[in-house]
């Protein structure tokens, strides 16, 4: 079987592959940098941006599956830029599944499809889509993984949606190297009374639950289904960083501010960097300030159920590897 992985050399993307080869399965992937290594290892790149319908058509070309992990991520920046890496993107991918017969589609969404600035405490798929999105990441996120599913069935195709939470591991790029980041500038501040659970998922995790998600769209099983991904039990946010930002030997957190404070911290530098259009982005938004001081965290049942989902990888052995790699680097 020939499968394409959008985004296929990024952090969670290059999980996928290693997945697939160690399958014997023919892999390629579509993504907007060269991967010389992949290509030594006889993956096929294809070069392009996923907002480029004719890059992700000669993507998909030829190809039986699609894992469409391809996203543009943050909680900052252009709503255009989110809307057309996203959803334009995700159009894109299912025009070029319907034109080719590819038969089988796992899109990599995200828990904050369900975001409305409340709390969740093992809440299920059975949750709506969220409202008052605070940032264009989880809309337009929300937006096309409603579009992926409702192209369930149709011309053959079967679809599924994946939502991990808080991918980590060896190689992160943006998690573990941004709270180092801001912990070593004092940056970092406790939000809200610090006791906030939330769901986090290491990375090779994510990996199996995807390949596990194409076996079960083979059966039928996910078929049109969205599933919450995690280590399958909470970490206590703010706990789990100073025990990380510890064990690498970083300043840990110790000064806090209100859920309240922060909030209206966040509008505040919002406006201000809207109005003078300054570079970069605020150092608190009113997105991260909910996700920072609420719990979020959601019961897995229907993934194990379905795909047969189980954490390979502890979160303690997660963590040792992830402070051994960074230590040695």
């Amino acid at each position: 079987m020939k499968v394409l992985v959008t985004g296929g050399g990024g952090f969670l993307g290059r999980h996928v592959v290693e997945r697939l080869l160690a399958r014997g399965m023919d892999v390629r992937i579509l993504g907007r940098s060269p991967q010389p290594e992949l290509e030594k290892r006889g993956v096929e790149v294809v070069r392009g941006d996923i907002a480029e319908a004719a890059a992700v058509d000669r993507a998909v070309a030829g190809t039986q599956a699609v894992f469409h992990v391809a996203a543009k991520a943050g909680v900052w920046g252009p709503r255009e830029e989110y809307f057309n890496a996203n959803v334009l993107g995700t159009r894109h991918v299912l025009s070029a599944c319907a034109r080719h017969g590819v038969k089988r589609l796992v899109y990599t969404s995200t828990p904050s499809v369900v975001f409305s600035g409340e709390a969740f405490n093992g809440a299920d798929e059975s949750l709506p889509y969220g409202k008052n999105w605070l940032c264009p990441y989880p809309e337009t996120k929300a937006q096309a993984e409603q579009e992926v599913l409702a192209a369930n069935g149709r011309d053959g195709l079967r679809t599924c949606a994946l939502r991990p939470h808080l991918i980590w591991g060896v190689g992160d790029p943006h998690i573990v190297p941004r709270l180092v980041d801001r912990a070593r500038r004092n940056r970092l501040r406790i939000v809200g009374d610090g006791q906030n659970r939330v769901d986090i998922t290491h990375v090779k995790n994510a990996a199996l639950a995807h390949v596990l998600a194409l076996d079960a769209l083979e059966s039928g099983t996910a078929a049109g289904q969205a599933y919450f991904l995690s280590q399958g039990e909470p970490v206590v946010l703010w706990d789990w960083i100073n025990q990380l930002l510890e064990r690498l030997g970083e300043p840990v957190v110790k000064r806090s501010i209100t859920a309240k404070t922060a909030y209206r911290a966040g509008r505040a530098l919002e406006w201000i960097y809207k109005n003078f259009r300054l570079p970069g982005e605020p150092a608190m938004t009113r997105f991260v300030a909910v996700e920072l001081s609420k719990d979020h965290w959601f019961d897995i049942s229907a993934a194990r159920r379905d795909l047969g989902y189980t954490p390979e990888v502890s979160t303690e052995e997660g963590l040792e590897g992830l402070i051994a790699d960074w230590k040695n680097r």
